[in-house]
C-alpha cells in the first residue's frame, strides 16, 4: 500500500509541475531573472505550495501516527553548519544555471529533451559524489 500512495503522490506532484508551469526551465530563470524581465509566478506557486504544507504538517504531526506509515520520519537537526550551506548554495547554482531542481527535473524527462536528460545525469552524478565524500551521518 506504501508504494501505491508513494506512486499518487509522485504523479500529483509532477502533474501540479506540470499544471504550473514549473517544469519549465525558462519560466524559473524568469523568475530569478529580477533585472530584466521578472516573471513573478514562481513566487505564487511556492506561496501555495508553503500553504498548504504548514497547514498539513499542522493538521498531520497531530495525530499519534502517520495515516499511511508507522511512524514520522521528521528531521531532528537544527545545525546550521558548512555541509548545510555549501549544500544549499550548490542547489542555488544549479538551480539558477539550469533552471531546474530535483523534482522538475525528474517529471521534465517526459519531455524527452536531451538537456533536461543531462541535467539529470550531472545532478544524479553529484548527488553519488557527495554522498561517496560525505562522512557517515
Amino acid at each position: 500500500m506504501f508504494n501505491v500512495i508513494a506512486t499518487l503522490a509522485g504523479a500529483l506532484f509532477g502533474y501540479g509541475l506540470a499544471l504550473s508551469g514549473m517544469l519549465s526551465p525558462t519560466k524559473v530563470i524568469g523568475f530569478l531573472d529580477i533585472t530584466g524581465n521578472w516573471d513573478p509566478s514562481l513566487a505564487f506557486v511556492m506561496g501555495g505550495a508553503v500553504a498548504v504544507t504548514l497547514i498539513s504538517f499542522y493538521i498531520l504531526t497531530r495525530r499519534p501516527t502517520p495515516i499511511f506509515g508507522g511512524r514520522f520520519h521528521l528531521p531532528t537537526s537544527k545545525d546550521i553548519d558548512s555541509r548545510l550551506l555549501i549544500g544549499s548554495g550548490l542547489f542555488g547554482i544549479g538551480w539558477g544555471i539550469g533552471g531546474l531542481c530535483p523534482g522538475p527535473s525528474i517529471s521534465s524527462l517526459a519531455y524527452a529533451e536531451p538537456k533536461i536528460a543531462v541535467f539529470v545525469v550531472a545532478m544524479v552524478a553529484g548527488m553519488l559524489i557527495a554522498k561517496r565524500l560525505s562522512p557517515a551521518s
